[in-house]
């Protein structure tokens, strides 16, 4: 995992949040600030991806290792998932599921970091 991406996505995913919330609050549609967050979120969580997949024979415990991959894999499908959700969906809930998805994003970027720095000591 790379420290500065993590938070670099958890800082979009955040932003996101906020940015949906308020679109939900005020009935607005999916627009390109959206798109472009959840792409860029995207671009970092596979990069996170790969990385993490890579090394994480790093990670000793087989439970902490499959919990790991468990949340890598499931962060590559969650932006994804949440903005064709979002496109197909036309109503103020289809931003409050986008809210929910990043804020899942930022707390499962965060726990991958936290078995990451664990593992590595």
């Amino acid at each position: 995992m790379i420290s500065a991406l993590t938070w670099a996505i958890v800082a979009l995913s955040t932003l996101l949040m906020i940015v949906a919330g308020v679109y939900a609050l005020r009935d607005r549609l999916l627009d390109d600030l959206i798109l472009g967050l959840a792409a860029l979120i995207e671009l970092g969580v596979i990069v996170q991806t790969i990385k993490g997949l890579i090394g994480m024979g790093a990670i000793g415990d087989g439970d902490e290792r499959a919990t790991f991959a468990a949340y890598l894999v499931t962060l590559v499908v969650v932006p994804i998932g949440t903005g064709f959700l979002a496109l197909k969906e036309k109503t103020r809930w289809a931003m409050g599921a986008v809210a929910v998805g990043a804020f899942a994003v930022a707390v499962m970027t965060i726990r991958c970091q936290q078995i990451w720095d664990v593992a590595r000591g």
